[in-house]
């Protein structure tokens, strides 16, 4: 056996069962990986897959197994090569962060401005997603640390630690009726053409909730993933907007009034994530660290460890 049938049984699951998908994935041939494959298994003594022809239908039962340990191995061969990397290059690499916009417009550029003063040898590149697509990233192996409000708690193979609390804040037209309004209702915001967040995103679906259990239904007369974007069309007069605060910091124009809703829709917390058992280099924990102090070293350490804790707020 070796890494190379691994690797094309891992895709393989990834792509659906599909080995066209497979081959098209790893610059390979099909018939390549569907004679590697069988000869791992005519080697293991076991079908890792259920066939139906030359098609695969299923994972088989022993087949789970098989692919739970080829996760292990793959993952620490990964991290043999972070080991390799750390020693070898020490204050210089790169530090690859999975994100939602949100997190990558408002929250990183200062601890990323700091980093690269502290680490001037070290590349960054910010990947931008919802928060679905970061957990993949991470554990894809395509990010060393996610960030995201959503989602990354709930993820099999991901360990996330709680960040920062923020709330969402009420966003109109200086010229607006709700403008003097400092703690607006579910009401008076139901009654207006809201502009906001898609479901994935920034909380959202805390907002949807709580509508739905005051038995109210908004208006949603435009969605998107980019608060700028929420912000230019509340200013266009299009409707008013519920943002994340931290889009608000900063804001100058003084075209626009924020009031904070919190006791609408209640705190959110954005959370770090990091691939369960990954070999993490130096700077990825000082970037942590300079998150958040909630995020020290030995925290961290910790968590990958599988220490069975639940960390949280």
């Amino acid at each position: 056996m070796n890494l190379h049938q691994f690797r094309f049984v891992q895709e393989a699951v990834r792509r659906g069962l599909n080995l066209t998908e497979t081959a098209k994935a790893l610059h390979t041939s099909q018939p390549g990986i569907s004679k590697a494959i069988l000869e791992l298994e005519e080697e293991l003594g076991v079908e890792i897959f259920a066939r139906h022809g030359k098609r695969l239908r299923r994972v088989t039962e022993p087949g789970q197994q098989v692919l739970r340990s080829i996760e292990i191995i793959m993952r620490e061969i990964a991290n043999l090569r972070r080991i390799g990397e750390e020693y070898s290059l020490q204050d210089a690499g790169t530090l690859s962060i999975a994100t939602t916009h949100t997190q990558a417009r408002y929250v990183l550029p200062e601890p990323v401005a700091q980093l690269r003063r502290r680490y001037p040898k070290v590349h960054v590149t910010l990947h931008q997603g919802a928060p679905e697509q970061v957990a993949r990233m991470l554990l894809d192996d395509a990010a060393d640390i996610g960030l995201a409000t959503e989602s990354l708690a709930e993820v099999d193979g991901l360990v996330s630690l709680p960040c920062y609390e923020w709330q969402h804040v009420l966003v109109v037209p200086a010229s607006h009726p709700l403008a003097a309004v400092e703690r607006p209702t579910l009401e008076q915001i139901a009654a207006e053409p809201l502009v906001s967040y898609q479901s994935a995103f920034a909380g959202r679906r805390r907002i949807d909730a709580a509508f739905a259990q005051r038995g109210l239904a908004p208006r949603v007369v435009l969605e998107a993933i980019d608060s700028d974007v929420i912000k230019t069309y509340v200013r266009l007069g299009l409707g008013v907007g519920l943002v994340a605060e931290m889009a608000m910091a900063g804001e100058t124009a003084g075209d626009l009034v924020a009031h904070p809703v919190g006791h609408l829709f209640g705190s959110n917390v954005a959370r770090v994530a990091f691939k369960r058992g990954a070999y993490l280099r130096h700077f990825v924990y000082a970037f942590a660290e300079l998150l958040s102090e909630r995020l020290p070293r030995a925290l961290i350490e910790r968590a990958l460890a599988g220490g069975g804790e639940h960390f949280d707020l």
